[in-house]
């Protein structure tokens, strides 16, 4: 198998804490609402998001259909290919990878959305239409690398899908209407642009990362990626125990947050350190208590403590700060003296 094949192992990332229990987070609850990764060039950010494919646990979906549908959801739900349930006929269902989908940032509208098919309106002279990546990506993860420079028409579109859960086509003669629910996630490189804010607040975790600066993590990320070049296949098979570990750890998590707790007076702890930070709204505090009852499932435990919080603060607050002028520290040292505030040293 070739090099164009094979993915680094998300076991073998070298340090990027942050960002690995941000996507590891965001895979066992998807109703957080995606990550953010920004940070330098070359800091495994695009690595981490294409490797989490293969650590996800597979999905059931309607045989042969485009939009990924669920055996179990309603007949109506699928545009075209399931309506033999309007019938009254159980579908059947098949065995398929979690769609882990990328989005180009020369793409189209009509790739993103879907258009009318043209070869076979030309040859058959049938109205048909052609999915696009959301739909691919629905019930999987849509992934935008250099997602700062995404063109304006394409983010307003990204912000309606992501408020609706449904992608609406209405053009060349079609009106479609199906399902688009995925977590977003998306990379950058703050130096060429910034976010705008309107999608940004639609992430549910936001992760900062950085080239390390531990001479001894270095050489280790040159030997795993050296090894990996030379022979990936040995190199994934080295990995493959390590990382069928974090995808069973997944699979046990998804299966036990439902039953975490989140007693008062940690929601106390949770209200008290947005209020300290002065987060607008309240969705930073909802993403915080679904973030840190995640953390506590993926650690097997089913209470959220102090220290789930204290773990997942940054990761849910960085990106919902106000600009304070008079504060010329980063987001993340304003989090941590926050943090020191209310859940102590």
């Amino acid at each position: 198998m070739t090099l164009m094949h094979q993915v680094f192992p998300f076991a073998a990332i070298v340090g990027q804490d942050d960002m690995k229990l941000a996507l590891l987070i965001a895979a066992t609850d998807q109703t957080i609402g995606g990550v953010m990764v920004f940070g330098d060039r070359g800091t495994g950010k695009s690595t981490a998001v294409r490797s989490l494919a293969s650590l996800l646990p597979p999905m059931t979906a309607v045989k042969g259909c485009a939009f990924n549908c669920d055996p179990a959801a309603k007949p109506d739900a699928c545009p075209a290919s399931c309506q033999a349930r309007a019938k009254g006929k159980k579908p059947a269902g098949e065995t398929v990878p979690v769609p882990v989908v990328d989005l180009p940032l020369g793409a189209t509208e009509d790739r993103v959305v879907g258009a009318l098919d043209l070869e076979r309106a030309l040859t058959r002279g049938e109205k048909a239409f052609e999915p696009g990546l959301l739909a691919r990506a629905h019930r999987g993860f849509l992934y935008i690398d250099e997602v700062n420079l995404l063109e304006d028409h394409l983010v307003d579109l990204l912000l309606d899908v992501a408020v609706s859960g449904e992608n609406i086509v209405e053009r060349e003669g079609l009106s479609i209407r199906h399902p688009a629910r995925f977590v977003l996630v998306g990379s950058g490189n703050p130096e060429e642009g910034e976010l705008r804010p309107q999608l940004l607040d639609r992430f549910g975790l936001s992760v900062e990362v950085k080239t390390p600066q531990d001479i001894a993590q270095r050489i280790e990320v040159l030997r795993r990626r050296d090894a990996f070049e030379r022979d990936p296949a040995a190199f994934t098979k080295t990995w493959a125990k390590k990382n069928a570990e974090v995808g069973a750890q997944i699979s046990k998590a998804r299966d036990g947050v439902g039953k975490v707790s989140v007693a008062d007076d940690m929601l106390a702890l949770i209200s008290r350190l947005c209020m300290t930070i002065g987060a607008d709204g309240l969705r930073g505090e909802l993403t915080m208590m679904r973030a840190a009852r995640a953390a506590a499932a993926l650690s097997g435990e089913r209470k959220v403590s102090p220290a789930h919080i204290r773990r997942v603060a940054a990761l849910s607050l960085r990106h919902r700060l106000r600009r304070n002028p008079l504060d010329q520290s980063g987001s993340g040292a304003r989090i941590e003296r926050a943090v020191t505030e209310v859940l102590g040293p």
